[in-house]
């Protein structure tokens, strides 16, 4: 495992979970603050905590993924389906939204890279079947 891959996903996990926390214990002030979150109905401060929850694992499996790679891969590739389903309800919904690229160029950095980086190093990071420790 290179050195580089576990930095990446402590850092990412540190830039999910603050969105997490965010969402758990400010969601009114989230939800506010986010573009485009408004746009997509009413607040609804269950809602944004229930996401904010998975944010919160989220960065916790890949926080488990940095400092133990063989161990915290299995819960970093089920972070990395999360995110990336995240990611692709926010493409289908942009192509059905009336501005679509625009949608799409605002979710780029907060949606797509932060599920493509976890995608990209359970993809190909993935420790050797007798590597993983289950």
């Amino acid at each position: 495992m290179r050195d580089w891959d576990r930095y990446l996903a402590g850092l990412t996990g540190l830039v999910l979970g603050a969105n997490g926390l965010a969402m758990l214990f400010a969601p009114l002030a989230w939800y506010d603050a986010v573009p485009g979150v408004p746009q997509t109905g009413p607040f609804n401060p269950h809602f944004v905590r229930d996401i904010g929850a998975i944010y919160a694992t989220s960065a916790l499996a890949l926080a488990w993924f940095a400092w133990r790679p063989r161990q915290g891969w299995p819960a970093l590739a089920a972070a990395a389906a999360w995110l990336t389903t995240h990611a692709a309800i926010h493409v289908y919904d942009a192509t059905c939204g009336a501005t679509p690229l625009a949608d799409l160029r605002r979710d780029a950095v907060g949606v797509f890279l932060l599920a493509a980086i976890p995608l990209a190093l359970a993809l190909l990071r993935k420790p050797p079947p007798s590597e993983i420790e289950v």
